[in-house]
Protein backbone atom coordinates (compact mmCIF):
# COMPACT_ATOMS: atom_id res chain seq x y z
CA UNK A 1 0.00 0.00 0.00
CA UNK A 2 1.13 3.55 -0.81
CA UNK A 3 2.53 5.04 2.41
CA UNK A 4 1.56 8.52 1.24
CA UNK A 5 -2.08 7.58 0.77
CA UNK A 6 -4.39 8.94 3.47
CA UNK A 7 -6.89 6.25 4.34
CA UNK A 8 -10.56 7.14 4.59
CA UNK A 9 -10.65 5.13 7.81
CA UNK A 10 -8.25 3.35 10.13
CA UNK A 11 -9.30 1.42 13.27
CA UNK A 12 -7.72 2.41 16.58
CA UNK A 13 -6.48 -0.92 17.95
CA UNK A 14 -4.37 -0.82 21.11
CA UNK A 15 -2.21 -3.26 23.04
CA UNK A 16 -5.14 -4.18 25.29
CA UNK A 17 -7.15 -5.54 22.36
CA UNK A 18 -4.15 -7.40 20.97
CA UNK A 19 -3.36 -9.03 24.32
CA UNK A 20 -6.99 -10.07 24.80
CA UNK A 21 -7.16 -11.64 21.34
CA UNK A 22 -3.93 -13.54 21.98
CA UNK A 23 -5.26 -14.72 25.36
CA UNK A 24 -8.44 -15.87 23.63
CA UNK A 25 -6.46 -17.81 21.02
CA UNK A 26 -4.34 -19.43 23.70
CA UNK A 27 -7.43 -20.38 25.73
CA UNK A 28 -8.50 -22.85 23.05
CA UNK A 29 -12.05 -21.44 23.00
CA UNK A 30 -12.59 -19.19 19.99
CA UNK A 31 -16.33 -19.01 19.43
CA UNK A 32 -19.16 -17.76 21.67
CA UNK A 33 -18.28 -18.10 25.36
CA UNK A 34 -17.30 -16.07 28.40
CA UNK A 35 -15.75 -13.12 26.54
CA UNK A 36 -18.88 -12.67 24.45
CA UNK A 37 -21.01 -12.79 27.60
CA UNK A 38 -18.76 -10.20 29.25
CA UNK A 39 -19.04 -7.93 26.22
CA UNK A 40 -22.83 -8.24 26.34
CA UNK A 41 -22.94 -7.35 30.03
CA UNK A 42 -20.56 -4.43 29.57
CA UNK A 43 -22.48 -3.09 26.61
CA UNK A 44 -25.88 -3.35 28.32
CA UNK A 45 -24.52 -1.25 31.19
CA UNK A 46 -22.87 1.22 28.82
CA UNK A 47 -26.05 1.68 26.74
CA UNK A 48 -28.34 1.79 29.80
CA UNK A 49 -30.27 -1.28 28.61
CA UNK A 50 -31.46 -4.27 30.61
CA UNK A 51 -30.39 -6.79 27.97
CA UNK A 52 -27.81 -7.00 25.18
CA UNK A 53 -27.39 -9.74 22.58
CA UNK A 54 -24.08 -9.91 20.71
CA UNK A 55 -24.22 -11.01 17.08
CA UNK A 56 -21.99 -11.05 14.03
CA UNK A 57 -23.31 -7.85 12.38
CA UNK A 58 -25.77 -5.01 12.74
CA UNK A 59 -27.68 -6.59 9.85
CA UNK A 60 -28.13 -9.71 11.98
CA UNK A 61 -29.28 -7.57 14.92
CA UNK A 62 -31.88 -5.80 12.76
CA UNK A 63 -33.11 -9.10 11.36
CA UNK A 64 -33.44 -10.63 14.83
CA UNK A 65 -35.18 -7.49 16.14
CA UNK A 66 -37.86 -7.62 13.45
CA UNK A 67 -38.34 -11.34 14.03
CA UNK A 68 -38.66 -10.82 17.78
CA UNK A 69 -41.42 -8.23 17.49
CA UNK A 70 -43.29 -10.44 15.04
CA UNK A 71 -42.85 -8.90 11.59
CA UNK A 72 -44.44 -11.16 8.98
CA UNK A 73 -45.02 -11.39 5.25
CA UNK A 74 -47.10 -8.50 3.98
CA UNK A 75 -46.30 -6.14 6.88
CA UNK A 76 -45.16 -2.60 6.12
CA UNK A 77 -42.06 -1.10 7.74
CA UNK A 78 -41.10 2.58 7.44
CA UNK A 79 -37.45 3.08 6.36
CA UNK A 80 -35.56 6.22 5.27
CA UNK A 81 -34.32 6.00 1.70
CA UNK A 82 -30.99 7.60 2.70
CA UNK A 83 -29.36 4.61 4.34
CA UNK A 84 -27.21 1.55 3.79
CA UNK A 85 -28.69 -1.56 2.18
CA UNK A 86 -29.16 -3.47 5.44
CA UNK A 87 -31.87 -1.19 6.87
CA UNK A 88 -34.36 -2.20 4.20
CA UNK A 89 -33.08 -5.61 3.14
CA UNK A 90 -33.83 -7.13 6.55
CA UNK A 91 -37.48 -6.19 5.94
CA UNK A 92 -37.37 -8.14 2.69
CA UNK A 93 -36.08 -11.23 4.54
CA UNK A 94 -39.67 -11.63 5.78
CA UNK A 95 -41.18 -10.78 2.40
CA UNK A 96 -42.45 -7.68 4.18
CA UNK A 97 -42.45 -4.31 2.43
CA UNK A 98 -40.06 -1.42 3.21
CA UNK A 99 -41.99 1.84 2.86
CA UNK A 100 -39.38 4.41 1.89
CA UNK A 101 -39.43 7.96 3.23
CA UNK A 102 -37.41 11.08 2.42
CA UNK A 103 -34.98 12.73 4.85
CA UNK A 104 -34.37 16.18 6.33
CA UNK A 105 -31.91 18.36 4.46
CA UNK A 106 -30.24 19.68 7.62
CA UNK A 107 -29.30 16.33 9.21
CA UNK A 108 -29.88 13.54 6.61
CA UNK A 109 -32.20 11.83 9.15
CA UNK A 110 -35.70 10.53 8.46
CA UNK A 111 -38.41 13.09 7.72
CA UNK A 112 -40.91 12.15 10.43
CA UNK A 113 -43.57 14.54 9.13
CA UNK A 114 -43.51 12.78 5.78
CA UNK A 115 -43.47 9.42 7.55
CA UNK A 116 -46.69 10.28 9.40
CA UNK A 117 -48.29 11.63 6.24
CA UNK A 118 -47.50 8.36 4.45
CA UNK A 119 -48.90 6.32 7.35
CA UNK A 120 -52.14 8.31 7.21
CA UNK A 121 -52.37 7.88 3.44
CA UNK A 122 -51.85 4.14 3.76
CA UNK A 123 -54.59 3.92 6.40
CA UNK A 124 -56.87 5.89 4.06
CA UNK A 125 -56.05 3.40 1.29
CA UNK A 126 -54.50 6.10 -0.87
CA UNK A 127 -51.85 5.18 -3.41
CA UNK A 128 -48.32 5.39 -1.99
CA UNK A 129 -45.31 4.72 -4.22
CA UNK A 130 -43.80 1.31 -3.50
CA UNK A 131 -46.75 0.05 -1.44
CA UNK A 132 -48.77 -2.81 -3.03
CA UNK A 133 -52.56 -2.92 -2.84
CA UNK A 134 -52.53 -5.94 -0.54
CA UNK A 135 -50.70 -5.53 2.75
CA UNK A 136 -51.14 -5.88 6.51
CA UNK A 137 -50.62 -2.24 7.43
CA UNK A 138 -47.66 -0.42 8.96
CA UNK A 139 -46.16 -2.37 11.87
CA UNK A 140 -42.75 -0.80 12.57
CA UNK A 141 -40.32 1.99 11.77
CA UNK A 142 -36.53 1.75 11.45
CA UNK A 143 -35.05 5.27 11.71
CA UNK A 144 -31.32 5.80 11.26
CA UNK A 145 -29.06 8.02 13.36
CA UNK A 146 -27.31 9.20 10.20
CA UNK A 147 -23.55 9.63 10.52
CA UNK A 148 -23.85 9.71 14.31
CA UNK A 149 -26.43 12.54 14.47
CA UNK A 150 -29.39 11.32 16.55
CA UNK A 151 -32.72 11.70 14.76
CA UNK A 152 -35.62 13.33 16.66
CA UNK A 153 -36.18 10.43 19.07
CA UNK A 154 -38.88 12.15 21.13
CA UNK A 155 -40.94 12.98 18.06
CA UNK A 156 -40.51 9.47 16.68
CA UNK A 157 -41.66 7.85 19.94
CA UNK A 158 -44.82 9.98 19.87
CA UNK A 159 -45.42 8.88 16.29
CA UNK A 160 -45.01 5.22 17.26
CA UNK A 161 -47.36 5.51 20.23
CA UNK A 162 -49.96 7.28 18.11
CA UNK A 163 -49.96 4.66 15.35
CA UNK A 164 -49.05 1.55 17.37
CA UNK A 165 -45.65 0.95 15.76
CA UNK A 166 -42.57 -0.90 16.98
CA UNK A 167 -39.51 1.37 17.04
CA UNK A 168 -36.38 -0.46 15.88
CA UNK A 169 -33.28 1.75 15.90
CA UNK A 170 -30.64 1.43 13.20
CA UNK A 171 -28.00 2.66 15.62
CA UNK A 172 -25.06 1.52 13.50
CA UNK A 173 -23.45 4.98 13.69
CA UNK A 174 -23.97 5.88 17.34
CA UNK A 175 -21.67 4.19 19.79
CA UNK A 176 -21.97 6.49 21.54
CA UNK A 177 -24.25 9.46 20.87
CA UNK A 178 -26.82 11.14 23.10
CA UNK A 179 -30.07 13.10 23.02
CA UNK A 180 -32.20 14.96 25.54
CA UNK A 181 -35.51 13.26 26.33
CA UNK A 182 -38.81 15.06 26.88
CA UNK A 183 -37.78 15.86 30.47
CA UNK A 184 -34.45 17.33 29.38
CA UNK A 185 -32.37 14.37 30.59
CA UNK A 186 -29.45 13.09 28.53
CA UNK A 187 -30.13 9.61 27.17
CA UNK A 188 -28.04 7.15 25.16
CA UNK A 189 -29.09 7.34 21.51
CA UNK A 190 -30.61 3.85 21.35
CA UNK A 191 -32.46 4.22 24.65
CA UNK A 192 -35.68 5.47 23.06
CA UNK A 193 -36.22 2.39 20.89
CA UNK A 194 -37.97 -0.90 21.58
CA UNK A 195 -34.85 -2.59 20.23
CA UNK A 196 -31.65 -0.79 19.19
CA UNK A 197 -29.15 -2.36 16.80
CA UNK A 198 -25.46 -1.41 16.69
CA UNK A 199 -22.59 -2.07 14.31
CA UNK A 200 -18.98 -2.88 15.14
CA UNK A 201 -17.83 -3.15 11.52
CA UNK A 202 -14.22 -2.22 10.77
CA UNK A 203 -14.93 1.46 10.06
CA UNK A 204 -17.34 2.11 12.94
CA UNK A 205 -16.73 4.16 16.08
CA UNK A 206 -15.72 0.99 17.92
CA UNK A 207 -14.94 -2.24 16.11
CA UNK A 208 -14.79 -6.00 16.47
CA UNK A 209 -13.88 -6.42 12.80
CA UNK A 210 -17.33 -7.75 12.04
CA UNK A 211 -19.98 -7.64 14.73
CA UNK A 212 -23.16 -6.14 16.12
CA UNK A 213 -25.35 -5.85 19.20
CA UNK A 214 -29.07 -5.67 19.90
CA UNK A 215 -30.24 -4.00 23.12
CA UNK A 216 -33.68 -3.93 24.71
CA UNK A 217 -35.45 -3.64 28.05
CA UNK A 218 -37.88 -6.42 27.06
CA UNK A 219 -36.71 -9.82 28.35
CA UNK A 220 -38.99 -11.82 26.05
CA UNK A 221 -37.51 -10.13 22.99
CA UNK A 222 -33.97 -10.55 24.31
CA UNK A 223 -34.54 -14.26 24.96
CA UNK A 224 -36.03 -14.71 21.50
CA UNK A 225 -33.15 -12.93 19.77
CA UNK A 226 -30.61 -14.95 21.74
CA UNK A 227 -32.23 -18.26 20.79
CA UNK A 228 -32.71 -17.28 17.15
CA UNK A 229 -29.12 -16.06 16.87
CA UNK A 230 -27.88 -19.66 17.16
CA UNK A 231 -30.08 -21.99 15.09
CA UNK A 232 -33.08 -21.73 17.40
CA UNK A 233 -31.33 -23.95 19.93
CA UNK A 234 -32.64 -23.83 23.49
CA UNK A 235 -30.90 -21.50 25.94
CA UNK A 236 -27.25 -21.79 26.92
CA UNK A 237 -26.45 -23.67 23.72
CA UNK A 238 -22.92 -22.23 23.79
CA UNK A 239 -22.24 -24.10 27.06
CA UNK A 240 -22.83 -27.59 25.64
CA UNK A 241 -19.10 -28.22 25.09
CA UNK A 242 -18.06 -26.92 28.51
CA UNK A 243 -17.60 -28.86 31.73
CA UNK A 244 -20.95 -27.60 33.02
CA UNK A 245 -22.80 -28.32 29.77
CA UNK A 246 -24.34 -31.36 28.11
CA UNK A 247 -24.59 -32.71 24.59
CA UNK A 248 -28.38 -32.55 24.72
CA UNK A 249 -30.19 -29.60 23.14
CA UNK A 250 -33.55 -28.81 21.61
CA UNK A 251 -34.39 -26.76 18.53
CA UNK A 252 -37.37 -24.62 19.40
CA UNK A 253 -37.50 -22.56 16.17
CA UNK A 254 -35.81 -22.42 12.75
CA UNK A 255 -33.12 -19.93 13.73
CA UNK A 256 -30.05 -18.40 12.15
CA UNK A 257 -26.25 -18.47 12.52
CA UNK A 258 -25.64 -15.01 13.90
CA UNK A 259 -23.60 -15.53 17.08
CA UNK A 260 -20.53 -13.43 17.87
CA UNK A 261 -17.20 -15.16 18.46
CA UNK A 262 -15.01 -14.69 21.53
CA UNK A 263 -12.24 -13.49 19.22
CA UNK A 264 -14.44 -10.59 18.10
CA UNK A 265 -15.63 -9.96 21.65
CA UNK A 266 -11.99 -9.77 22.79
CA UNK A 267 -11.70 -6.63 20.67
CA UNK A 268 -15.09 -5.32 21.73
CA UNK A 269 -14.45 -5.52 25.47
CA UNK A 270 -11.56 -3.08 25.24
CA UNK A 271 -12.90 -0.96 22.37
CA UNK A 272 -16.00 -0.25 24.47
CA UNK A 273 -13.85 1.04 27.33
CA UNK A 274 -12.42 3.60 24.92
CA UNK A 275 -15.72 4.57 23.25
CA UNK A 276 -16.11 7.92 25.02
CA UNK A 277 -12.44 8.73 24.48
CA UNK A 278 -12.82 7.96 20.77
CA UNK A 279 -15.93 10.12 20.67
CA UNK A 280 -14.06 13.05 22.18
CA UNK A 281 -11.25 12.68 19.64
CA UNK A 282 -13.74 12.50 16.76
CA UNK A 283 -15.53 15.61 18.03
CA UNK A 284 -12.23 17.48 18.24
CA UNK A 285 -11.40 16.52 14.66
CA UNK A 286 -14.91 17.46 13.48
CA UNK A 287 -14.47 20.88 15.10
CA UNK A 288 -11.11 21.24 13.35
CA UNK A 289 -12.78 20.48 10.01
CA UNK A 290 -15.46 23.04 10.74
CA UNK A 291 -12.94 25.72 11.65
CA UNK A 292 -10.69 25.01 8.66
CA UNK A 293 -13.51 24.89 6.10
CA UNK A 294 -15.71 27.65 7.50
CA UNK A 295 -16.47 30.23 4.85
CA UNK A 296 -15.28 28.08 1.95
CA UNK A 297 -17.67 28.93 -0.88
CA UNK A 298 -19.70 26.00 -2.13
CA UNK A 299 -19.03 23.71 0.84
CA UNK A 300 -21.89 23.08 3.27
CA UNK A 301 -20.71 21.72 6.62
CA UNK A 302 -22.49 19.28 8.97
CA UNK A 303 -23.66 20.53 12.35
CA UNK A 304 -24.53 18.98 15.69
CA UNK A 305 -28.22 19.69 16.33
CA UNK A 306 -29.33 21.27 19.63
CA UNK A 307 -30.22 18.79 22.35
CA UNK A 308 -27.93 16.09 20.91
CA UNK A 309 -24.36 14.86 21.13
CA UNK A 310 -23.08 13.68 17.75
CA UNK A 311 -20.85 10.58 17.60
CA UNK A 312 -19.12 11.93 14.47
CA UNK A 313 -18.89 8.50 12.91
CA UNK A 314 -19.03 10.37 9.61
CA UNK A 315 -18.02 13.90 8.69
CA UNK A 316 -20.13 14.56 5.61
CA UNK A 317 -19.67 17.80 3.71
CA UNK A 318 -21.82 18.89 0.78
CA UNK A 319 -20.31 20.29 -2.41
CA UNK A 320 -22.65 22.67 -4.21
CA UNK A 321 -21.57 22.40 -7.83
CA UNK A 322 -23.61 25.49 -8.76
CA UNK A 323 -21.18 27.51 -6.63
CA UNK A 324 -17.93 25.55 -6.96
CA UNK A 325 -18.30 24.64 -10.62
CA UNK A 326 -17.23 21.09 -9.83
CA UNK A 327 -19.47 18.10 -9.16
CA UNK A 328 -19.00 15.90 -6.13
CA UNK A 329 -17.99 12.93 -8.32
CA UNK A 330 -15.20 14.94 -9.90
CA UNK A 331 -14.10 16.22 -6.50
CA UNK A 332 -13.99 12.64 -5.21
CA UNK A 333 -11.85 11.59 -8.18
CA UNK A 334 -9.45 14.48 -7.64
CA UNK A 335 -9.13 13.74 -3.91
CA UNK A 336 -8.37 10.11 -4.69
CA UNK A 337 -5.84 11.09 -7.35
CA UNK A 338 -4.18 13.27 -4.73
CA UNK A 339 -3.83 10.25 -2.46
CA UNK A 340 -6.74 10.97 -0.12
CA UNK A 341 -9.46 8.42 0.58
CA UNK A 342 -13.04 9.69 0.79
CA UNK A 343 -16.43 8.02 0.49
CA UNK A 344 -20.11 8.66 -0.28
CA UNK A 345 -22.95 7.88 2.16
CA UNK A 346 -25.24 6.98 0.39
CA UNK A 347 -26.95 6.39 -2.91
CA UNK A 348 -30.62 6.45 -1.80
CA UNK A 349 -32.27 3.03 -1.78
CA UNK A 350 -35.01 4.02 -4.23
CA UNK A 351 -32.40 4.69 -6.93
CA UNK A 352 -30.89 1.19 -6.75
CA UNK A 353 -31.96 -1.28 -9.49
CA UNK A 354 -33.61 -3.78 -7.13
CA UNK A 355 -35.94 -1.23 -5.51
CA UNK A 356 -36.74 0.46 -8.82
CA UNK A 357 -37.67 -2.84 -10.43
CA UNK A 358 -39.42 -4.45 -7.46
CA UNK A 359 -41.38 -1.48 -6.11
CA UNK A 360 -41.57 0.95 -9.02
CA UNK A 361 -39.48 3.75 -7.56
CA UNK A 362 -38.00 6.36 -9.89
CA UNK A 363 -35.82 9.41 -9.79
CA UNK A 364 -37.72 12.33 -8.31
CA UNK A 365 -39.66 10.31 -5.74
CA UNK A 366 -37.55 11.59 -2.82
CA UNK A 367 -35.98 14.90 -3.93
CA UNK A 368 -34.22 15.84 -0.69
CA UNK A 369 -32.34 12.54 -0.46
CA UNK A 370 -31.44 12.82 -4.14
CA UNK A 371 -30.09 16.34 -3.66
CA UNK A 372 -28.00 15.28 -0.67
CA UNK A 373 -26.74 12.16 -2.43
CA UNK A 374 -25.61 14.27 -5.36
CA UNK A 375 -23.58 16.59 -3.10
CA UNK A 376 -22.33 14.58 -0.10
CA UNK A 377 -18.72 13.59 0.44
CA UNK A 378 -17.50 11.78 3.57
CA UNK A 379 -14.11 12.99 4.73
CA UNK A 380 -11.43 10.98 6.58
CA UNK A 381 -12.19 11.10 10.30
CA UNK A 382 -10.79 8.77 12.91
CA UNK A 383 -8.72 8.87 16.13
CA UNK A 384 -5.04 9.18 15.37
CA UNK A 385 -5.39 10.99 12.04
CA UNK A 386 -1.99 12.75 11.78
CA UNK A 387 -2.01 16.55 11.81
CA UNK A 388 0.05 16.68 8.60
CA UNK A 389 -2.49 14.43 6.90
CA UNK A 390 -5.35 16.64 8.10
CA UNK A 391 -3.65 19.76 6.76
CA UNK A 392 -3.09 18.03 3.42
CA UNK A 393 -6.76 17.04 3.25
CA UNK A 394 -7.89 20.63 3.88
CA UNK A 395 -5.47 22.24 1.41
CA UNK A 396 -6.29 19.68 -1.29
CA UNK A 397 -10.04 20.05 -0.88
CA UNK A 398 -9.87 23.85 -0.91
CA UNK A 399 -7.72 23.74 -4.03
CA UNK A 400 -10.24 21.49 -5.77
CA UNK A 401 -13.31 23.63 -5.03
CA UNK A 402 -11.54 27.00 -5.35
Amino acid sequence: MDKNFINYHRPAIGTEEIREVIACLKSGWLTTATRTKQFEADFAKFADAKFAVAVNSCTAALHLALEAVGIREGDLVIVPTMTFAATAEVVRYFNAIPVLVDVNEDDFCIDLDQAEDIIKRIKSREKVVGVPKKHNGVKAIIPVHYGGQPYDVNKCRKLCRKHGLFLIDDAAHVCPAYYKDEKGRWQYAGKGADIACYSFYANKTITTGEGGMATTDNQAWADRMRIMSLHGISKDAWKRFTKSGTWYYEIVAPGFKYNMTDIAASLGIHQLKKANKFMAERKKLAEAYGKALKGTLGIILPKEKPGTKHSWHLYVIRIDSAVTGIHRNKAYDKMKAAGIGCSVHYTPLHLHPYYRKKFGFKKGDFPVAEKLADQCLSMPLYPGLPRKSFQRIISTLKGIVK
